[in-house]
Parts: C-alpha cells; sequence; structure tokens
C-alpha cells in the first residue's frame, strides 16, 4: 500500500520556533505565567501610517480583485526606490517578485534554481526554514558549522573545504537569524569573490537589514561584487522593519529569467499577495525610518541587557550580536548537570527543563544546526526580559 503522505513532505519537519512560540502561548492562555523568548517578530504595533493606509485601502474596489502576480506596480517601484535608498544597488521593476511573506521568497528561491541532488551551502547556525525549503526543492543541504569562538561567522576556507562538484549555492545572512551576528564588509567581499570565482549562486537574506548596532553595517553583495548580480537572488521583506510579521509581505530581487520563472510558479502557487497589505507595504516603504530607527533604539537597550543577565547564568557563554534581535549563548556548561533530578544532555532536553520547571520559553539549538546553545528573542519588554532570565538563573544556581 502506498504511503498516505508523499515522501517529500513527510521528510519535512514542523518550524521548530514557531512550534516553542506556540506551546508557550498554549500554556500561557492556559494560565501559567509563561514568558515566551521564542518568537521572531517585534513586539511593537505597526506604526499607524502604515495602518491608516491599509484602511483607506480596504475601501477601494480595485483592491478587491486580483493583480499581476509579480505585485502591485507600485509596490515593485518602491522597492526598486528602496532598494536604491538602502542598498545603493540598480535595479529594475521587472527583478523584482513580490511574495506571501519572506518563507515564500525562500523557497521559491530554491525551487527556482536548485535542481535534485544540487548541494546548498548552509552556514549554521541557520534558521531553521531553510534546510526545509533545500529539501523540498530536491537539494541537499550542506552544514557549515561556526560556533561562538568565531561569532557564529564561517569563513571562505570552511567554505571551500565544504565545496564540491555538486555545489551550487550558498545561502548568505548577515544580520543573522538565529545568532544575531553580522559579517563585516571584507568578509562579505571575500565570501562574494569566492563564489563568482567558483561560479555558485548566492541566496542572500536581508530581512534584518535596518537591526543593526555598535556601527555595524550590512552591505548587498552584488555591491560590494558586481559580477555577481547574474547569480543572486536578494531576499527581503516588510516583516521586521516594521514590526509587520502578520501582514505576510515579502520579496525576491534577481536575474530577469529568474524572476520570470519564480513568478510563473507563484502564478500557480498563491497567485498574487492581498492587495491590501501590498498597499500597506507602500506606504511602509515611502514612508521615512523614524519609526524603525525608534524600534531599534529599544532593541538595542534589550540587546545590552540581555546579555549581561545570560552571561551572569554559570556555564552559559553569550556573544554580543551587532544585528537582528536574537541571542545565542552556548549552554554547553550546563549540560549533564542534575537539575531538580534531572540531568539534561543536550540543549534540546534543558529547553524542556527550564519550560516545566520555571515557565521560560526559548528554542533549543538542534533547531539551528548542532545543539549546545539556545536562541532568546529580545522582542519583549525588558520587565519581562529581566524576570524570564533571572527564573532561568535560579534554576541553575540553587543548591
Amino acid at each position: 500500500m502506498s504511503p498516505r503522505i508523499s515522501s517529500r513532505i513527510a521528510a519535512i519537519a514542523e518550524s521548530a520556533t514557531l512550534a516553542v512560540d506556540a506551546k508557550a502561548k498554549a500554556l500561557k492562555a492556559a494560565g501559567r505565567p509563561v514568558i515566551g523568548f521564542g518568537a521572531g517578530e517585534p513586539d511593537f504595533p505597526t506604526p499607524g501610517y502604515i495602518v491608516d493606509a491599509a484602511i483607506a485601502a480596504a475601501s477601494v474596489s480595485s483592491n478587491h480583485r486580483y493583480t499581476p502576480t509579480s505585485g502591485l506596480p507600485e509596490l515593485r517601484n518602491a522597492i526598486v526606490a528602496k532598494t536604491k535608498r538602502d542598498s545603493n544597488y540598480d535595479i529594475t521593476a521587472d527583478q523584482v517578485l513580490v511574495t506571501n511573506g519572506g518563507k515564500q521568497a525562500v523557497f521559491q528561491a530554491f525551487a527556482t534554481i536548485v535542481d535534485d541532488g544540487d548541494e546548498v551551502l548552509l552556514p549554521a547556525p541557520y534558521w531553521t526554514t531553510y534546510p526545509e525549503c533545500v529539501k523540498l526543492a530536491g537539494g541537499i543541504p550542506v552544514e557549515v558549522f561556526a560556533d561562538e569562538s568565531s561569532n557564529y561567522l564561517v569563513s571562505v576556507e570552511q567554505l571551500e573545504a565544504a565545496r564540491t562538484p555538486k555545489t551550487k549555492v550558498l545561502l548568505f545572512c548577515s544580520p543573522s537569524n538565529p545568532t544575531g551576528s553580522v559579517y563585516s564588509p571584507e568578509q562579505v567581499k571575500a565570501i562574494g569573490e569566492w563564489a563568482l570565482k567558483n561560479n555558485i549562486w548566492i541566496i542572500s537574506d536581508e530581512i534584518y537589514e535596518h537591526l543593526l548596532y555598535d556601527g555595524a553595517t550590512a552591505p548587498s553583495l552584488p555591491v560590494l561584487v558586481p559580477g555577481l548580480s547574474e547569480h543572486v537572488i536578494i531576499l527581503n521583506g516588510v516583516a521586521k522593519t516594521y514590526a509587520m510579521t502578520g501582514w505576510r509581505v515579502g520579496w525576491m530581487i534577481g536575474p530577469k529569467d529568474v524572476i520570470k520563472a519564480a513568478t510563473n510558479l507563484q502564478s500557480h502557487l498563491s497567485s498574487n499577495v492581498s492587495n491590501v497589505s501590498q498597499r500597506a507595504a507602500v506606504a511602509a516603504l515611502t514612508g521615512d525610518l523614524s519609526a524603525v530607527h525608534k524600534m531599534g533604539e529599544a532593541f538595542d537597550r534589550r540587546r545590552k541587557l540581555i546579555v549581561g543577565l545570560l552571561n551572569e547564568i554559570p556555564g552559559f557563554d553569550c556573544p554580543t550580536p551587532q544585528g537582528a534581535f536574537y541571542v545565542y549563548p552556548s549552554v554547553k556548561g550546563v549540560l549533564g548537570k542534575t537539575i531538580r533530578g534531572k540531568t539534561p544532555t543536550t540543549s534540546a532536553e534543558l529547553a524542556t527543563l527550564i519550560l516545566e520547571e520555571v515557565e521560560v520559553a526559548a528554542v533549543p539549538g538542534e533547531a539551528f544546526g548542532p545543539s549546545g546553545y539556545l536562541r532568546f528573542s529580545y522582542a519583549l519588554s525588558d520587565e519581562d526580559i529581566v524576570e524570564g532570565i533571572g527564573r532561568i538563573k535560579k534554576l541553575l544556581t540553587e543548591g
């Protein structure tokens, strides 16, 4: 008898980050005082001027109809202008495809250029969705791991060691989810030149481009290495920058033939993105960045707070990230120790123990690569950060 579920879909794991967030929310709804560090979304409301644009758009009858699969012309043009403003990268509207959030852009990027058996270099720790999208496209994810000693940043030497004749793509993400690490311009250029020399595509996720601290920058690869422009796909969206995770608007930027092929796929997959959300995205991208900067100031404060608190916990080693809104401490110094009668040997076991004993939710390193780490989002209030990390410290230091 044939299996009920296809082998390709059966091999895909549930999003670990969404699973942790759902479990935390369910416990909270049941009256438990859970503090969740799992979700990768800003805790701020979408800025009012963006919401107002959506309200106005909902009353316009043309927004009640199908529109071009590739996106509203106004939004594609806004993405062109925003890309020039923020990255100094010159593109045209026919290099842009608007997608249902960043995840659809990730999936379609791999589906468009990866064939069965192609290898995709995946710097680890990586966002939990990347390898699943690679496998759905028929590709083979090849992890290239960099630990806390190198601030979770892979080197050209590591990439070269992992390269084989089957290597087709490198996934690049800076600032990083889950670590918050940021590659320097020199590192970005070196990686881009290595990829160009070896005829390797790069899929570059720039979703956290505006969440930077301590003077860090996140230059776009084809700006530093112009020769890459025909072999790079840039992924982005409004979710993280403008606190619009629920609006579901992302985009792909790439060579015209790639974008045309991805548009063909999307025409059968999901047609066009919600027009009301697209109108809201136009308002976001054409407005100033003052609301973004205000949110960034709060994230920066919380970043410093949580790093300091985590590094006070014996057995935790937390580098200071320069981007995004995550910290990624090593917890290897805690594993193997007995805590309230239990002895966790993996970060997954430790995360479960912390949730069950002190009602704090974090995502274990197994979701992003090797065990031995926890990811904490600091997109929550200062008070919750202090309370949540304080509970963990108390648990792990009680005599």
